[in-house]
């Protein structure tokens, strides 16, 4: 039987359209605090009982809503934030499309109690799930607005039962809390749960109270160890902390990023750090960081999900470079600054043949450091017959153990990683700087550095082509062959000679020469794929940068491998040069360093 086409009841459209609002109580909550920050409250209270589903109440000092305006408010595509479609193009609040609301309306019970700044009068507004004519009624309350949301989903079951527990439901209701209080500084924050004060954050007007928030909220550790950038380029600004490599997590559950201060989880934005971050994480971590990308509102679409979650660039390629590099180039910084090398160190690691002693030596008074004092005193009745006794003991053992590298000359600039002291069991390098002690992970280090040498001889020479003797047919979409047409000349310049064939079909005639044991026809596929999306790919860099990096990991020098005084100071003045030098590039951190404070606390000194 066909049956007829009909108008849908309001309140099931409601219902139907509350579905894509409306997941779970922190929706509601994500929901009303957007509106509260769009009304310009500096504080907003939020009470939440049984995670949500008993109650929901968020309590602002925002400009309030008119008294008219009420009956509105639970109306649906009702807004006060646009007017016609050039607001929609230039979208600056974080609501706009009148419909939470009224979706929030529509499955729970809902009371709004509201005091606008220029009546100074409250008034409210209930509804219950059902179509019905809202009735306005005086009420008591102070400038602002608060919305009661009671039973959510009391009258669509097949909802309720999806949801979690009480714990689990306030989870993300706190994460929603955490997200917004990372973004609005200005805004005071309060988060209770039966009763229990969770989170209480004042206003921060300044960088100290703004960095005491993001403590509280990612972990000291976190800021600790995170890097602050700040790139500003024509028409885009990004700004906040990168996440360190070595504090890597196993999941994506520590990525704050926004776009003109609006939490968005875009897959541009996404492969853009992934791209920046790829030489220095292990496999399946995931980097943390807390960003801020501001651009013209008209050069980003909001209105693409009713969540609001997603958004799409007018200049999407432009956008994705932009992050990449500076995410990129930031993390480069990481390395230790940047000092020329000495006169005394112009050896390099390859240059010594590695020494077959134990490279654990005791430096003599000649030809140490001037830079190095120690701040231990011994007793003055002590100090002739130990120096005497010790003097004995290391006569003979100066006659035959190298002398230590060290600066002869006083120089006020020290280098960053400092000058060797010596090896440890064949693995570790120690060297002293001005803060205290250095430990360099030898293998890991020399890794890095022959890691870069490769990538950066082929960046200057490119990619050695290596013609096919018959050309590989490979099988592709319509889209994708007409992509290969017009990126040949950007595949060429990566060692690729690639030729349309057919509608469906390109011919490969000719690959990167490192690249020719690698699965051809899905290599193809993948990169056409990511440049379909994103406008480049960097599968082949990325395949081309996987032998590089096993190849620097064969290479580099192993452990038990005793290392002379000058090549372990060639490799310390490399790491300072050398871009990432901090991470291997399997993601392991490289070297430590242990002030003297840290040694003080090891031995009790100064208590």
């Amino acid at each position: 039987m066909i049956k007829r086409i009909q108008l849908l009841d309001t309140q099931l459209a409601n219902q139907i359209a509350a579905g894509e609002v409306v997941e779970r109580p922190a929706s509601v909550v994500k929901e009303l605090l957007e509106n509260a920050i769009d009304s310009g409250a500096t504080q907003i209270d939020i009470t939440i009982e049984e995670g949500g589903i008993r109650l929901l109440q968020v309590r602002d000092n925002g400009s309030g809503i008119y008294p008219d305006d009420l009956p509105l408010a639970l109306a649906r595509h009702a807004t006060s934030k646009i007017r016609g479609l050039d607001d929609l193009d230039a979208v600056a609040s974080l609501g706009f499309r009148g419909e939470a609301l009224a979706s929030i309306a529509s499955v729970s019970r809902l009371s709004l109690t509201s005091s606008h700044l220029e009546t100074g009068m409250g008034w409210c507004v209930q509804s219950e799930g059902r179509d019905m004519n809202a009735t306005v009624t005086p009420a008591s309350h102070p400038q602002g607005t608060t919305v009661t949301v009671r039973d959510i989903f009391f009258n669509t079951p097949a909802r309720r039962k999806f949801l979690k527990s009480a714990p689990t439901e306030f989870g993300h209701i706190e994460e929603v809390v955490k997200r917004l209080s990372l973004v609005n500084f200005e805004v005071g924050f309060q988060l209770q749960h039966n009763g229990s004060k969770r989170w209480h954050f004042k206003p921060a007007f300044n960088d100290a109270d703004k960095l005491r928030r993001v403590s509280t909220l990612c972990g000291q550790s976190f800021l600790e160890a995170a890097l602050p950038i700040d790139v500003e380029v024509t028409g885009l600004q990004l700004y906040g902390w990168l996440g360190s490599p070595s504090m890597a997590r196993g999941q994506a559950d520590m990525q704050y990023f926004y776009v003109n201060g609006r939490v968005v989880r875009d897959k541009v934005v996404s492969h853009a750090i992934r791209t920046a971050y790829r030489d220095v994480l292990a496999p399946n971590r995931h980097p943390a960081f807390v960003l801020f990308l501001e651009l013209d509102p008209s050069a980003v679409d909001v209105n693409v999900h009713p969540t609001k979650h997603e958004v799409r660039f007018r200049e999407q390629r432009w956008v994705h470079e932009f992050l990449a590099r500076s995410i990129h180039k930031a993390l480069a910084g990481l390395k230790t600054e940047h000092y020329p090398s000495l006169p005394q160190e112009s050896a390099t690691l390859q240059s010594y043949p590695l020494s077959q002693q134990n490279p654990l030596v005791l430096p003599s008074n000649q030809g140490s450091s001037p830079n190095y004092q120690s701040n231990f005193s011994r007793p003055n009745y002590q100090q002739g017959v130990t120096q005497e006794a010790l003097a004995d003991y290391l006569s003979p053992l100066r006659e035959t153990l190298p002398t230590p590298f060290m600066p002869t000359v006083a120089t006020p600039d020290i280098p960053p990683l400092g000058y060797a002291l010596a090896q440890l069991h064949g693995i570790y390098i120690l060297a002293q700087n001005t803060q205290g002690l250095i430990v360099v992970d030898m293998h890991a280090a020399h890794e890095r550095l022959m890691y870069e040498r490769l990538k950066g001889a082929w960046t200057v020479g490119r990619l050695a082509s290596q013609p096919l003797l018959l050309a590989q047919t490979v099988a592709v979409s319509r889209n994708e062959a007409e992509l290969a047409e017009q990126a040949k000349t950007w595949f060429a310049q990566l060692g690729f000679d690639i030729d349309r064939l057919g509608e469906e079909a390109v011919a490969v005639r000719a690959i990167p020469a490192l690249l020719h044991k690698a699965d051809l026809s899905a290599l193809v596929r993948d990169v056409l794929a990511d440049f379909k999306v994103h406008g480049q790919s960097q599968r082949i860099e990325d395949a081309i940068n996987e032998l590089f990096s096993s190849m620097a990991c064969h290479g580099a020098v192993r452990a038990n491998r005793a290392l002379s005084l000058p090549e372990m100071n060639a490799l310390l003045r490399e790491m300072e040069n050398t871009e990432f030098s901090s991470q291997c590039n399997h993601g392991r951190p490289t070297w430590k360093q242990f002030s003297l404070a840290d040694l003080d606390k090891l031995f009790w000194r100064g208590r």
